[in-house]
């Protein structure tokens, strides 16, 4: 019979179970070892009002020996500053809502924080979840096979800040064809590129660092949201990385969002997992995040009221609208209810994902999925396909019709398992993380290692296909190409009822 360890919590917590309280008494472990921080002298801080982006010159190919880059070779693209750099050179213009410069310092990974007992002493970053076009950009000028010579290229990558650029009109009155102003200008330079006419785009790949919605905008009204960047006929040919994809569509990938972590050396990474490894989670569940009143089927009220009657079984922070005191957006915060947790909740927002799936992940805490579109079938180049080994997925229409207890639910589940859940988590934690751009890790493969080994394949698949006349997307409708990329066919099953829509003509 598995004995419930939460019956023993002292009363450190009132009903809500805040924070603040919480962490009085919580245990934490400090490694002596921690190296110092990386030179001043590597930080751009902007002066005199200027912003100054850091850069880094492109490695060179002879870096790595030629049979080492056999078909891993990739070109960056010489495309105009206006689409990147002169983006991040304005970062006062990015955001209606907040200036961006502190974000774009540290080649994207936002300023240094400060010491505090919930991060290791080195390797964190206040880092903007929008910012990982900046962040992936740079670290591709370290890629050790860069090239060149683009005709030795496997694949070819394009810098163009996508999601930065778009976020400057999506509030303000702007019309649809400002904010499609700065994707059709590019696709008219590509088409003009030599590189271009060899695979027609297809072994191109571009980071747009924003939800899919942004750039799917399925009607030429100045009232519908977004561009049009991910329909146009050329993005049907380029491998589109998002930090989160459509489930109805075949030519974007999903790759994790940016977290706080961006460690400089392996030894970094082991022991920040070994930490998360001895911590004591005091905490059943947690919940970061606010309700969505306004949005039709939105569990978020039922969750946090089924957070407040747990009492000190679950930690709730609630997010609001009151600038700096709003505790969701300082990172210590969240990073210490999250290792406080044996479980974190991640329901849908306004839209499937959500950045705090990685930042409970890093932080050991078992995710609780209520949509596969969560995670499931948006991250396959990241995640493991077996989903139960280090998540929890809770129905969403049994929450919303109150079929389910979430603490009932969790605590079903036996103490050995709740272990083995914990342990898969942190071993993903390389897997979610993007190191510094300045640094690069030797024996670990990051996000972004990933991302581009899934790009290589795909692009490599592509070529193949193309040099035998055949096109496999073309024989699955795209409608449903959720359940292809994840189960490898199109039979019927469990999941389907998740994934009907009925706005798709606008998105």
């Amino acid at each position: 019979m598995f004995t419930n360890p939460y019956n023993s919590i002292s009363n450190t917590t009132n009903d809500n179970g805040t924070i603040e309280q919480a962490t009085r008494k919580e245990e934490r472990i400090e490694k002596d070892d921690a190296k110092t921080e990386l030179e001043p002298a590597k930080r751009t801080l902007p002066k005199d009002g200027t912003m100054k982006v850091e850069t880094i010159k492109e490695e060179k190919e002879e870096e790595k020996p030629a049979s080492a880059c056999s078909d891993r070779y990739i070109y960056i693209h010489k495309i105009p500053r206006e689409f990147n750099e002169e983006l991040t050179e304005k970062c006062w213009l990015l955001n209606k809502w907040m200036n961006m410069c502190q974000y774009m310092d540290n080649m994207g990974l936002g300023q240094r924080l400060p010491g505090d007992r919930a991060f290791s002493k080195r390797g964190w970053f206040s880092t903007h979840q929008f910012s990982l076009e900046v962040i992936f950009h740079n670290r591709m000028k370290q890629y050790e096979c860069l090239t060149d010579d683009s005709s030795k290229a496997s694949a070819i990558f394009v810098p163009y800040y996508a999601g930065l650029d778009v976020a400057r009109y999506l509030w303000g009155g702007y019309n649809a064809s400002t904010r499609d102003s700065g994707s059709l200008e590019l696709y008219k330079w590509l088409r003009d590129q030599p590189e271009w006419k060899a695979m027609s785009g297809s072994d191109h790949f571009l980071v747009a660092g924003r939800i899919t919605w942004d750039f799917r905008r399925g009607v030429d009204e100045d009232s519908a949201w977004g561009n049009k960047l991910m329909i146009l006929p050329e993005s049907q040919n380029i491998t589109m990385l998002t930090i989160e994809s459509s489930p109805w569509n075949m030519n974007d990938f999903a790759i994790p969002y940016p977290t706080y972590f961006h460690p400089s050396k392996d030894a970094d990474v082991y022991q920040w997992q070994n930490r998360m490894r001895k911590l004591k989670r005091r905490f059943l569940f947690s919940f970061a995040g606010a309700p969505r009143p306004n949005m039709d089927g939105s569990i978020r009220g039922e969750i946090m009221r089924q957070c407040t009657t747990s009492r000190r079984r679950c930690l709730l922070l609630e997010c609001t609208n009151s600038g700096n005191r709003n505790k969701c957006l300082k990172p210590n915060y969240l990073m210490r209810m999250f290792e406080s947790s044996e479980f974190c909740l991640q329901p849908p927002g306004d839209s499937f994902t959500r950045r705090s799936t990685f930042d409970s992940i890093i932080s050991g805490c078992i995710p609780v999925f209520f949509h596969p579109a969560s995670a499931y079938v948006q991250y396959l180049w990241h995640l493991p396909r077996n989903f139960n080994k280090y998540s929890v997925l809770i129905s969403e229409e049994d929450v919303r019709d109150k079929k389910v207890t979430i603490e009932e639910e969790l605590m079903k589940i036996p103490r050995s398992r709740v272990v083995a859940m914990r342990e898969e988590v942190i071993k993903l934690i390389p897997k979610v993380i993007y190191a510094d751009p300045r640094s690069r890790l030797e024996r670990i493969e990051d996000a972004f290692d990933l991302t581009v080994k899934g790009v290589l394949n795909r692009v490599e698949r592509a070529r193949r296909e193309m040099r035998g006349g055949r096109n496999s997307s073309e024989k699955i409708d795209e409608e449903m190409s959720w359940k292809y990329n994840f189960y490898g066919s199109l039979q019927n099953n469990e999941w389907d009822h998740y994934f009907v829509r009925t706005n798709n003509y606008r998105y």
